[in-house]
């Protein structure tokens, strides 16, 4: 049985989140409701991968402000490729 549940969330998510749902040819509701069964279901079978950046948010890590990540991501790929 479907229940309505009503979120105050800030605007610019909101408007980031059904621009994402849209390009995907998803419901915001239906994403949302897969996010949330993901994070409360024992097992980790889910038809929606999570993005570590998702995962994150849900753990409480964060990522600082000033972290660039292009050079991470190059420093990364010197190391590998060595």
């Amino acid at each position: 049985m479907d229940t309505k549940l009503t979120l105050k969330l800030n605007q610019r998510i909101i408007e980031k989140a059904k621009e994402y749902a849209s390009n995907r040819k998803m419901s915001l509701s239906r994403i949302v409701e897969a996010y949330l069964q993901s994070l409360t279901s024992e097992n980790d079978a889910s038809e929606f991968e999570i993005s570590p950046f998702v995962k994150s948010i849900s753990t409480g890590i964060e990522t600082p402000a000033d972290f660039d990540y292009k050079k991470e991501y190059s420093d990364y790929l010197i190391e590998k490729y060595q």
